[in-house]
């Protein structure tokens, strides 16, 4: 990645700068410590992302009223049609794996914590869909890269719900 950087920079000398970019490998640093990482993770929001406020926006354009995050049902969906017996989630595409998105990458550091982090969210988000299913819902999945196409949300919401939309 580098070619011929390597003799011309002492790699020795700036080990453990907080401005470097990259170690010897040419892998990205993450350029804030620990806590300061823990802190910023902790301030991702899980309800009222902007995906989410796509969709509702969508959804209520096309007349259809929908109740939030309901608690009493397994996932608390981020929006329930309860006449229709329909829940919605609307799920990140990094966080949750999206199979095939370009926004679903693998982060380089920390591997084994990241791949156990995914394996956990996918299993849950299988396990709340198939308990969702036993109770009587259609639960179904709106992902993040599909809100980035405003001309094609209302379509699949209207296939998403069915008849009311």
């Amino acid at each position: 990645m580098f070619a011929g950087y390597e003799e011309k920079f002492d790699w020795q000398s700036h080990a453990g700068f907080a401005n470097d970019s990259y170690d010897k490998s040419g892998m990205a640093v993450d350029r804030l410590n620990v806590a300061q990482r823990s802190a910023a993770m902790s301030k991702i929001a899980r309800k009222n992302t902007r995906p989410e406020l796509v969709v509702r926006r969508a959804a209520h354009a096309l007349g259809l009223r929908f109740r939030l995050h309901r608690r009493d049902l397994p996932g608390t969906p981020d929006l329930v049609f309860p006449r229709l017996r329909k829940a919605l989630f609307v799920h990140g595409c990094f966080w949750h794996r999206h199979e095939g998105c370009r926004l679903a990458y693998n982060p380089r550091s920390n591997r084994e914590f990241w791949e156990a982090k995914f394996a956990r969210n996918v299993a849950r988000d299988a396990r709340v869909l198939t308990e969702l299913r036993e109770a009587g819902w259609d639960a179904e999945v709106i992902w993040e890269c599909e809100t980035r196409q405003p001309d094609m949300l209302p379509s699949k919401l209207k296939a998403l719900i069915g008849g009311r939309a």
